[in-house]
């Protein structure tokens, strides 16, 4: 029988953009095979997932007849780093590859002062307390750089704003408002306005209902929906720009003739803000009358004072030569490696002792913070292929940890008595190693998660016990009886460590029957004691294992017995109390075994 999972994985996906490759190709001044644009991708440090169209995709994803009418024109679906948001876009993309290739100098990026203000009012402090606007003044777009403008925009609200919760973009036609702009957050039902591509006006508190059934929109309601005040952007004649997260104005819409965009980032991060609206303005400047100048906003704070955004920070770092070979494990003059790094848009130069290198990281390189990231950028602009492979200078015999090479053991020992081994999540919700076990959550030293993603990835788990319970239960409709083990780490907090928590090995194995077969697990001990070569004993003997009566709140009443080796309680065996095993949605009875293995290394 093959156990299914009793969750789903929500694996993180690294960002991917779709660029059509002739104009990429165009772009980037030639063509290129498919092998060739690989090979490209992977010494800038990408990787091209895939080659497709939009016919293959809409093919695959509904049906041929769907795909009819689609274009044919080769589509490239290219993998970029998660933290690299300049990458997110074709004109980033042929940028980023132009000056690694050394056929164009990379753009100084520049801010001017302008008239427009953008006023935070105090109220907003408690749902989103940050705004930060910029003006791309006298643009043109094309259709593509239009389709690429409203595609970065959403590829950054799923990366780096955390689907619009961190920070969410508003692009507005600066000619169809008019400043002063002024955020602030009001009673939803005070709020009143035509929302994007919409023919009617709606209050806030009816948007949230209409846009309820929205395939798009309604991700985002949570967000604000209960909060009391809803934060919404007005113009000098009270015209709204946008209630953020959730919709732009209809009447600020941009569109392809637009020449003058206002952007403005609402946010609870102020320094994701920043850096999102430094992406947007650097990115699509170029195609302002005068490339890479973007013009700033006065954005007035609730305390009066005045900021100006955006910032547009170059910094300096400084790095050793000496530093960068040694990690990457080349040999290179101080000249050489600044040469690499300033393809990399990192615009370096050795300084007069020969020795160190002065760095200067762009507003679009946010994602580089330590000198480990400028040496990751030495590394991909020399080429990972480039780096000779040499002997260790430190002659080593590995060996497996002795903590694992038991797990090893002892995982065929139990095998071979007729138990299935299972691998669960190591995160799970509070009701797991709480509630479900008859026990409370404050009892229990679990790490928890600040911010967990789902309600079943709360805390650490503290034992194996309900992951296995949680596998019986997808799988009780197959044949009896099961058993199933489980050798893995749990997690406790421990002030005394540095990071306030520590991992340790347990055993846990579950039999699952129509009698609770006490007998079965008894057995399982005994058999795992002769494989460690621990004899029986007595209570009142300094070495040997025996069991002893006592109780668990998670084991029935009479039942239940903890194992003592070496004086020392290092497991408990039993049969599981039947509110345990209702709480599982498992209608028949279970015993269970639990061991603490680093006891016996």
């Amino acid at each position: 029988s093959v156990f299914r999972p009793f969750l789903c994985s929500n694996s993180i996906a690294m960002p991917t953009i779709g660029v059509k490759r002739d104009l990429l190709f165009e772009a980037l001044g030639r063509t290129y095979t498919d092998e060739q644009f690989e090979e490209l991708c992977f010494d800038f440090g990408l990787e091209l997932d895939e080659v497709t169209s939009e016919k293959l995709m809409l093919t695959k994803e509904q049906s041929e007849k769907r795909a009819e009418d689609a274009s044919e024109a080769i589509i490239y679906k290219i993998e970029v780093p998660a933290n690299r948001y300049d990458l997110l876009c074709v004109e980033g993309l042929v940028r980023g590859i132009l000056i690694f290739q050394d056929k164009m100098v990379p753009p100084r990026y520049e801010a001017i002062r302008g008239k427009e203000r953008l006023v935070i009012r105090k109220e907003t402090s408690g749902v989103r307390p940050h705004a930060v606007a910029a003006i791309l003044r006298d643009i043109t777009f094309s259709q593509e750089s239009y389709e690429s403008f409203i595609e970065l925009q959403e590829k950054l609200h799923q990366t780096i704003c955390r689907k619009r919760a961190l920070v969410a973009i508003g692009t507005h036609d600066l000619d169809a408002i008019e400043g002063p702009f002024s955020y602030e957050a009001l009673p939803p039902d005070s709020i009143r306005f035509k929302p994007l591509n919409q023919t009617e006006e709606f209050t806030a508190t009816e948007l949230m209902e209409f846009y309820k059934t929205d395939s798009h929109l309604r991700h985002y309601l949570h967000i604000i929906k209960d909060e009391p005040l809803y934060p919404v952007i007005y113009d000098r004649n009270r015209v709204v720009l946008s209630m953020p997260p959730i919709i732009n104005g209809d009447r600020s819409k941009i569109h392809l003739g637009t020449k003058n965009v206002f952007i403005e980032c609402t946010a609870t991060d102020l320094n994701k803000a920043k850096i999102v609206l430094d992406t947007i303005v650097t990115m699509f400047s170029q195609y302002c009358a005068k490339p890479f100048v973007v013009e700033a906003v006065e954005v007035e704070q609730p305390d009066g004072s005045v900021i100006l955004h955006p910032e547009l920070p170059y910094r300096e770092e400084f790095i050793t030569a000496t530093e960068i070979n040694k990690k990457v494990g080349i040999e290179e003059s101080s000249a050489k490696l600044a040469s690499l790094l300033s393809r990399m848009c990192l615009v370096s130069e050795p300084m007069r002792d020969g020795k160190t290198i002065k760095v200067e990281i762009p507003p679009t390189r946010a994602d580089v913070i330590h000198g480990c990231d400028i040496v990751e950028d030495a590394a991909i602009a020399y080429g990972f292929n480039n780096v000779k492979m040499t002997i260790p200078k430190t002659n080593t015999i590995a060996a497996q940890f002795p903590l694992n090479h038991l797990t090893d053991l002892l995982r065929n020992g139990l095998a071979h008595a007729g138990f299935t081994e299972v691998l669960t999540f190591a995160l799970c919700s509070r009701d797991d190693v709480a509630t479900f076990l008859n026990k409370k959550i404050e009892d229990v030293p679990a790490v928890h998660i600040e911010n967990p993603k789902t309600v079943e990835f709360q805390v650490a788990r503290t034992t194996l016990l309900p992951g296995l319970l949680k596998t019986i239960s997808c799988n009780r409709n197959l044949a009896l009886p099961i058993k199933v083990f489980e050798i893995s780490d749990v997690v406790y907090q421990e002030s005394s460590k540095d990071v306030g928590a520590r991992n340790e090995r347990w055993l846990c194995a579950v039999n699952y029957n129509r009698a609770p077969g006490f007998e079965v697990v008894h057995g399982l001990l005994d058999r795992i004691m002769e494989l460690l070569e621990v004899a029986p004993g007595k209570e009142k003997d300094a070495e040997g294992y025996f069991i002893k009566a006592t109780d668990d709140s998670a084991y029935f009443d009479g039942r239940c017995a903890e194992v003592i080796c070496g004086g020392k309680r290092v497991g408990i065996l039993g049969v599981l109390h039947p509110s345990v095993v209702r709480k599982f949605d498992l209608p028949m009875p279970c015993s269970a075994l639990e061991i603490s293995v680093e006891e016996f290394l």
